[in-house]
């Protein structure tokens, strides 16, 4: 729609005219409203193709998936092998790919991410992958990598191809914006005495900063105007031999969390120095370091579901200890342990005692909100784990504090 709200000064939308509300209600309750809320003519292809989606969900309730009010017709039909076929509209139903064909050309870029999420995760037009033009031009983002693990069990093997393709986007994206910082921060050391004409968010040196402008400071504010921004410059490692040992969840809840760590595994996987060894657990171990270097085929290898045994893990890990004074341990889970709590608490002392360094990455969902079980986790801290949640970024600075 053309009638977008234009921020007023502090930012906030200012309120909706009654026009431009009742017209967003009518696309939101999409057809069945069409007797108390006519559509207008212009919204007939916004209409149409929301209807085409979402009037699945009623299908979903077990109502019947035709024309709707008044001829609506707001599509509806499910394409090829689709949720609710046969819901009346013969040879007028669309296909999946000339849905995804029309979204694209009537919504901006964010709100097609979110379509194209809910068409391949939520309503079952899996057969968007089997069109290699719809797969290379839908919206990648690590939203939907990661909704693509959840349902990665449930699409055919005749799929699988696309499947691929798509996630192989997805973690190429992913690749381009870790690998930069993950490499600077593990193989550069901050200097604080020594300023950087490069500008670098994880390098700006906020002391300096505050002190090279304290003569900006405006009496009647108190605000500090900065004019001179310091950044501290960074010294190659020399010495860069490190065992890296990365553990995985994968439990339901840790698509994002897989997919994240895959990435990193991969960009570690190449630096000189580093050995990584890449481990996918529920209640099961599997090591997968053969493939650390292949993000692509360890996401397309994972079985996420099932139960979780972390102590069995990290004795897992244990075994993997050559030289424990060059060693780190991540864990990546949200700490639900399925197995003994006090098994697994005695494993992370015991490669603590031995010299062993060992971070705790508490899961996050999708919106990078900390999702994971705190008893567990404090009581790992207290064993001689440092734990946290954090983004991938946050972590590459993380694990340079401790190597």
């Amino acid at each position: 729609m053309d009638d977008q709200a234009t921020p007023g000064p502090d930012g906030a939308a200012p309120p909706l005219d009654a026009e431009t509300a009742v017209r967003r209600w009518r696309m939101v309750l999409g057809r069945y409203a069409e007797s108390t809320l006519p559509r207008r003519d212009e919204d007939a292809g916004l209409d149409e193709t929301l209807g085409y989606l979402y009037d699945r969900e009623y299908t979903g309730r077990g109502l019947r998936h035709g024309r709707g009010a008044a001829g609506a017709g707001a599509s509806g039909g499910s394409g090829a092998g689709g949720v609710g076929a046969g819901g009346g509209l013969g040879a007028s139903a669309l296909r999946a790919v000339d849905w995804l064909d029309g979204a694209r050309r009537l919504f901006p870029a964010s709100t097609l991410r979110r379509l194209e999420s809910d068409a391949l995760t939520r309503y079952g037009l899996t057969e968007l992958l089997a069109d290699p033009a719809a797969v290379d031009s839908i919206e990648t983002s690590p939203e939907l990598g990661a909704a693509l693990l959840r349902i990665k069990g449930t699409i055919s093997p005749q799929l699988a191809a696309g499947l691929r393709a798509l996630i192989a986007r997805i973690v190429a994206d992913a690749v381009e914006r870790l690998r930069r910082p993950l490499t600077t921060a593990l193989t550069g050391s901050r200097r604080r005495d020594r300023r950087s004409p490069r500008a670098s968010a994880r390098d700006f040196d906020w002391r300096r900063t505050i002190a090279a402008n304290l003569g900006n400071a405006d009496p009647g504010t108190g605000r500090l105007l900065v004019q001179d921004v310091r950044f501290m410059s960074r010294r190659r490692r020399q010495n860069l031999q490190w065992d890296v040992i990365i553990l995985v969840d994968q439990s339901g809840s840790m698509a994002s969390s897989l997919l994240h760590s895959a990435v990193m595994a991969s960009i570690l996987a190449a630096l000189p120095g580093l050995s990584v060894r890449l481990i996918l657990f529920d209640t099961s171990v599997v090591d997968v370091s053969h493939l650390a270097g292949d993000p692509v085929e360890v996401l397309m290898t994972c079985q996420l579901g099932g139960g979780t045994d972390i102590a069995r893990a990290v004795a897992h890990a244990s075994g993997l200890v050559r030289r424990p004074t060059r060693t780190v341990v991540a864990l990546v889970s949200d700490f639900e342990e399925g197995g003994s709590v006090s098994s697994l608490v005695g494993e992370v002392a015991a490669l603590a005692g031995s010299g062993v360094r060992l971070l705790g990455l508490a899961a996050l969902n999708d919106d990078d909100e900390p999702w994971y079980d705190r008893v567990v986790a404090e009581r790992l801290a207290g064993a001689g784990m440092r734990v946290a949640a954090m983004t991938p970024d946050r972590f590459a600075d993380w694990l340079a504090e401790v190597t």
